[in-house]
């Protein structure tokens, strides 16, 4: 009984950052990584989604004060109201910086149009633009059938052309890998200022991919973003078409 004790308790230390009611580990301070490879997850689609909501507390603080001053409102529906003047318009996209092991770099994003390949180098395509933070937001698809020539990934968000607001959202980015749990990381830290931020990378070392939290704030761009993690690519400004 008592190694049978020991190895479920040796098997529960392993997944006590996972979730097991929704299958899923939270990347955070305290567990900042994970590998796809000892997962059995090294190859097939891995899908990663960005998705976000515009934060309600300032709505549902005066809303709660209300409460207490008007107590019978408690009994009356709840008026959803649209975005107004006093709310943040903010379009986060999903971008992806990649180098290759021929020493190729470059990025997948929506801006420029720059929404690569799973068939052929990189390797890594954006599904499309989502510039209202619908249900299905933002995703990028990585072929790690092709794992073995990918040296290294980069993957960020940043608020286009609009008031940074990244504290006035609820931006989650979550990985979908071929087997075992989903992984989540959450924007959750406080850069009011900030209009990027690299949210995890992937590292092939030595054929082990490594799924590792960055959620490192900066108030430039991409070029910003570049100069950080030392990829070396020459960067111009960029617009979208209007919708």
């Amino acid at each position: 009984m008592a190694f049978w004790d020991n190895l479920w308790q040796s098997r529960s230390t392993q997944f006590d950052s996972g979730n097991a009611a929704t299958n899923s580990i939270s990347l955070n301070r305290r567990r900042p990584s994970v590998s796809l490879t000892k997962q059995g997850a090294a190859s097939g689609h891995l899908r990663v989604n960005l998705s976000w909501r515009m934060r309600t507390s300032d709505i549902e603080g005066r809303q709660q004060n209300s409460l207490l001053r008007h107590p019978f409102k408690l009994f009356k529906p709840e008026v959803v109201q649209a975005h107004t003047q006093g709310m943040v318009n903010v379009d986060l996209d999903l971008g992806c910086l990649y180098e290759l092991a021929d020493g190729s770099k470059g990025v997948v994003q929506p801006l420029g149009n720059f929404f690569g390949s799973t068939n052929e180098a990189p390797y890594v395509k954006l599904s499309g633009d989502d510039r209202f933070g619908s249900g299905s937001g933002e995703t990028i698809y990585v072929n790690l059938d092709h794992h073995a020539e990918i040296k290294r990934l980069l993957f960020f968000v940043y608020i286009y052309d609009q008031t940074p607001a990244f504290d006035r959202t609820h931006a989650q980015v979550t990985l979908y890998p071929s087997s075992g749990p989903r992984v989540e990381i959450e924007l959750d830290e406080r850069a009011p200022e900030a209009r990027s931020c690299a949210v995890f990378s992937v590292d092939n070392t030595k054929g082990e991919l490594v799924v590792r939290r960055e959620v490192k704030f900066v108030y430039g761009f991409q070029a910003e973003l570049d100069r950080l993690y030392g990829w070396g690519l020459q960067w111009g400004r960029g617009y979208k078409s209007r919708v």
